[in-house]
C-alpha cells in the first residue's frame, strides 16, 4: 500500500467512526425526546447545519438499544466535539 492509498484508508476510515457517532447522537437524542439539529446548534451556533447529521437523521432508524449518556459523552470527546459533549452532559442532568 503506498502513501496516496494509506491516506485515503485513513480518511474513509475516520468518516466512517464519524458516522456511527452521529448516529450514537441521533439515538440518544430520540430517546431523549431531544432534537438533535437543536442540541446540534445549541452547541455550535456559529456553525451552519451539520449536512451529515441532517442527512443521518433523515434515513437514520430507530434502534431497540439505549444510548448511555456517559458513553455518548466520551464518544463526542474522542472526535473533538467537546462544546456538544458538555450541552449533552446538561440535557442528560435534566
Amino acid at each position: 500500500m503506498n502513501q496516496k492509498e494509506k491516506e485515503a484508508y485513513i480518511i474513509k476510515q475516520y468518516q466512517e467512526d464519524e458516522e456511527v457517532m452521529v448516529r450514537i447522537f441521533i439515538q440518544w437524542c430520540h430517546e431523549h425526546n431531544l432534537d438533535p439539529e437543536k442540541i446540534y446548534h445549541e452547541a455550535y451556533p456559529a456553525q451552519p447545519p451539520n449536512s451529515l447529521l441532517q442527512k443521518l437523521k433523515e434515513e437514520s432508524e430507530v434502534f431497540d438499544m439505549m444510548v448511555d449518556s456517559g458513553t455518548l459523552i466520551n464518544v463526542l470527546q474522542v472526535f473533538g466535539n467537546d462544546d456538544l459533549a458538555f450541552i449533552v452532559s446538561k440535557y442528560a442532568k435534566r
